[in-house]
């Protein structure tokens, strides 16, 4: 079983987990706006060329040079992998799906994750904490609307991507901590980099000129994508990841704001009661897991009266 962190540990998890959602949610809202010109394989390369260029830049400045060796250690390149694959997955659902419906399927994520950590016995949960879980899920459902007609493909890719995040996080959380969080986010930058140079060429895509407005989209996603991945290695390094998780729900409010204020996207009333089901599943699921660890420090702590006689 993973060893829990100290509070101080995971209120500081938390404050970075909740800086990493709102990073990405402004990430998605540019790479939105930069799929209206550009294929999916241009922007992955373009905005991760650019990200990794100012991640080593990062590197240079921490003085972690030495460090950038650790990239070989088989954990950080299975973290880039799956990146990679997120990012194409989530990119390419984000060109057609609102963004306040991308944003809440990936809010899947920590029930995924909580199941996962069940099925391999690293962490338990009761039944309250199962129920929401399961509310969770519905919530999903509502998001997703499956009709006579089925379900939009594009909806499920953003589900895809929510399950691979999941297994992201835990690799992350295994990740031996002398690799400092800048060298994985390079690693990371690169990976996303690279997978979109190779889409670019196997899919056969049609690449745009840089010289229009929706390039800078591209730079500042850049910028955005480095510190939200930064942050987000942070919050998983010492925090538990039950604890951190759920704190992802914060990103469905700013994902619906930008969405009415930017895109004039709108949800209808399932829409909202998913959002509404998903997001309190995940502040029960937190109030549980306080409830949990009040208990375990009531049940360690020494009873009054039986101190050491001076």
């Amino acid at each position: 079983m993973l060893t829990p962190s100290t509070p101080a540990e995971n209120a500081r998890g938390i404050l970075a987990m909740l800086t990493a959602v709102a990073l990405f949610v402004a990430n998605d809202a540019l790479i939105k706006l930069a799929s209206a010109v550009f294929p999916v394989g241009q922007m992955m390369a373009v905005r991760g060329l650019m990200a990794a260029m100012l991640a080593l830049a990062i590197v240079h400045a921490m003085g972690e040079r030495k460090r950038l060796r650790l990239l070989a250690q088989p954990l950080v390149g299975l973290r880039g992998l799956l990146e990679a694959v997120i990012a194409f997955l989530f990119i390419t659902a984000l060109a057609v799906i609102p963004l306040a419906d991308a944003t809440a399927i990936l809010q899947a994520t920590p029930l995924i994750l909580t199941a996962i950590l069940v099925a391999f016995g690293l962490e338990r949960v009761g039944w309250r904490r199962f129920l929401a879980i399961l509310t969770g899920f519905v919530g999903v459902v509502l998001i997703l609307r499956p009709g006579g007609a089925g379900i939009e493909p594009a909806f499920l890719l953003a589900l895809a991507s929510a399950v691979l995040v999941a297994v992201r996080d835990l690799v992350t959380r295994m990740i031996r901590a002398e690799v400092p969080s800048i060298v994985i986010a390079f690693g990371t930058t690169i990976s996303v980099g690279l997978a979109g140079v190779l889409i670019g060429l196997l899919g056969g895509e049609d690449w745009q000129g840089l010289g229009r407005l929706e390039s800078l989209y591209l730079v500042a996603a850049a910028v955005l994508v480095v510190s939200a991945n930064i942050a987000l290695v942070m919050a998983f390094r010492r925090a538990d990841i039950s604890v951190v998780s759920p704190f992802r729900y914060a990103s469905v409010l700013l994902a619906l704001a930008i969405g009415v204020v930017v895109f004039g996207d709108v949800p209808d009333a399932i829409a909202i009661l998913g959002f509404v089901l998903v997001v309190g599943a995940g502040l029960y699921s937190v109030h549980r897991e306080r409830v949990r660890r009040r208990a375990i420090a009531a049940a360690h702590a020494p009873a009054a009266g039986t101190g050491a006689a001076p």
